[in-house]
């Protein structure tokens, strides 16, 4: 097998480099939150991939080999929900197992609804899972329950939380999507549930991600108001990113309460510093979430080709990267391009 060199100037077109690579290991949920898989598309008739189209462990654990050799320094599991995937914990210590050519471990997290969290989060951790991010749009029973349109109740998700705490997969980041007219009174709440906890709640700003979630601007809540908002009862302060390309602007409670992060794609584009790529569950690489098209790593992977080709034909996709949909969204006409869903490749 060939021995990659690091590429230290694996760079797009605005002088990004890729760093940061979320793999998609399912396209199926449990969850039917209606802000990503809604039930009137993805219903009990929706055909999901079958197993043999989607990337196997070791085409997985294969692929992540190549790009941490070229500098990727963080790889996160998503889906779809990625405990649906059996053997998962196999995955995670295949990828724990790699190293970057400073042979340091690579940083190695998971998003996650956590309905399966709960049970899971001892093996994940032994596995060698880093940290673990938590979606979790409303502590209300009923408000949670209507969000996730399967009827799950807020308190398992709550309990998964605590358990991937004890199990050392925190601080736990919990991510939190604003609605306005759904959740936005709950803002001051969740920030108070969250307090002094150690874990790190991020408000997400609703973005219009694939064309199945009925996005509309007037129904965005900008992340200056959220900081307005909590800032006015438990004030708060900025701090410094803790490492460049993060997409959470961080601020801390003064009182040394802990901190929380707005995620701004809508009102605060940073598509500038953005070093992350995705690669869905069937092995097709996006070089942004608002992407209309991929690139077929699948078909490379198990057409025989080494792993030189491989990485070469990543270093030309990245390379030839100009993506800055959130930078140009206002001048787009509604409408005017196909976005792939975010259930299809992860957050």
């Amino acid at each position: 097998m060939t021995t990659l060199e690091p590429d230290p100037a694996w760079s797009d077109t605005r002088g990004r480099a890729l760093r940061d690579l979320r793999i998609s290991i399912t396209d199926r949920c449990n969850f039917r939150c209606v802000y990503c898989m809604p039930k009137e598309i993805f219903g009990q008739d929706f055909v999901f991939r079958d197993r043999s189209e989607l990337l196997s462990f070791e085409e997985i654990e294969r692929l992540a080999r190549i790009v941490v050799a070229r500098g990727v320094t963080k790889l996160r599991i998503t889906g779809g929900e990625p405990l649906l995937r059996r053997g998962v914990e196999d995955l995670i210590s295949r990828l724990a197992a790699l190293r970057t050519p400073e042979g340091e471990p690579v940083d190695l997290a998971m998003t996650t609804n956590g309905s399966a969290l709960a049970v899971k989060a001892a093996a994940l951790k032994e596995a060698g899972l880093n940290r673990v991010t938590v979606s979790l749009d409303s502590l209300r029973e009923e408000r949670f329950k209507a969000i996730n349109d399967v009827n799950f109740p807020v308190a398992r998700v709550l309990t998964a939380i605590d358990a991937a705490e004890r199990a050392g997969l925190g601080p736990v980041k919990i991510n939190t999507v604003l609605k306005r007219g759904v959740n936005d009174d709950e803002i001051l709440e969740l920030a108070e549930h969250f307090r002094g906890t150690g874990h790190i709640l991020r408000f997400i700003e609703f973005m219009d991600v694939g064309a199945t979630n009925g996005w509309k601007l007037d129904e965005v809540v900008p992340s200056a108001e959220v900081v307005e908002r909590i800032s006015a009862r438990y004030p708060l302060e900025p701090m410094a990113a803790a490492q460049p390309g993060e997409t959470a602007k961080r601020w801390r409670y003064v009182d040394g309460s802990g901190e929380i992060g707005v995620i701004s794609s809508v009102t605060g584009a940073f598509c500038g510093s953005c070093t992350r790529a995705r690669v869905s569950a069937e092995g097709q690489l996006y070089t942004c979430l608002f992407a209309a098209e991929g690139t077929d790593l699948r078909a490379m992977l198990r057409s025989g080709a080494d792993d030189e080709y491989i990485a070469s034909a990543l270093t030309a996709v990245w390379s030839a990267r100009d993506d800055n949909y959130s930078e140009i969204r206002a001048a787009l006409a509604p409408g005017n391009r196909r976005r792939i869903e975010m259930s299809y490749i992860g957050g």
